[in-house]
């Protein structure tokens, strides 16, 4: 897919500390019209991390958000995945570059399916310096940001500060006492907004964006997508259904990822 420049810089990042002085591209520009929501956290996410980010970036994305991230390993991806094809990644490097090459094939499917932004235009490698760079592009771009878990002085904590100053609202999952330390600090400070149910959170949200309900599939409503809703693990449904999972695995109207079960809206 060709780098492209784009020809103005959008106007969330023209109010922003350093405004870019050039932006490049690969893929879908129309995704920056979309009302946008920027998932971010840990590298090393726990497993309850794991699930609730694939699951909610799927939500949000099948119900008219773009969902924005870093591209990174663990939270990003998950997220970017989660949001095929409405996802945009901002990379801290050119996009002659693929980084991290242990996600190359789902940035070069977001080079073409979604969307990549960088503000380099070649040869230009990731540095620590430049994903704090990074990151107040894609804090700048979202209109709502979601920090999934976030430790003390990491560089999540360090968006989360960023997007403080951009006086964003940010909202962050729970998380028991000495783990993601920095979510619970500003929940505990008020400075942030628990996501307690996804359900609830996606309908306020598609409130709050005036977006209209997608119409419903002509599907009874059962107790299986009921029970995977809140994505259990494989073993609980299979566990409590057996082998009517699998058929509604072939229906699609569930997936598998990690291990989890996850409902397609």
């Amino acid at each position: 897919m060709q780098i492209k420049k784009i020809d103005n810089i959008p106007k969330s990042l023209t109010t922003i500390k350093s405004v870019p002085k050039e932006l490049y591209f690969q893929g879908n520009l129309e995704l920056l019209k979309k009302p946008t929501i920027a998932i971010i956290g840990t590298r090393r996410p726990s497993q309850y991390s794991r699930n609730i980010t694939y699951s909610l970036a799927n939500r949000l994305a099948n119900n008219g958000f773009v969902i924005i991230s870093g591209g990174a390993m663990g939270t990003d991806i998950l997220a970017h995945k989660g949001a095929m094809p409405n996802t945009i990644s901002v990379m801290a490097n050119s996009l002659d570059i693929i980084y991290p090459k242990i996600n190359e094939n789902i940035i070069k499917e977001m080079s073409e399916k979604s969307l990549l932004i960088s503000e380099y235009s070649e040869n230009i490698t990731a540095h620590p310096k430049r994903f704090i760079h990074r990151n107040r592009l894609i804090i700048g771009l979202a209109d709502i940001v979601i920090v999934i878990e976030a430790d003390s002085q990491s560089g999540s904590s360090q968006s989360m500060r960023i997007a403080k100053e951009m006086q964003k609202s940010i909202f962050v999952l729970p998380h028991r006492i000495g783990e993601s330390t920095e979510t619970n600090l500003y929940l505990e400070n008020g400075e942030a907004q628990a996501i307690f149910d996804i359900d609830v959170f996606l309908e306020n949200m598609k409130t709050l964006f005036g977006i209209a309900e997608k119409r419903k599939q002509n599907i009874e409503t059962d107790s299986i997508l009921e029970f995977c809703k809140n994505s259990p693990t494989y073993e609980d449904a299979f566990g409590k259904f057996g082998d009517k999972l699998f058929e509604y695995e072939l229906d699609g109207k569930i997936e598998i990822h990690n291990g989890c079960v996850v409902v397609i809206s």
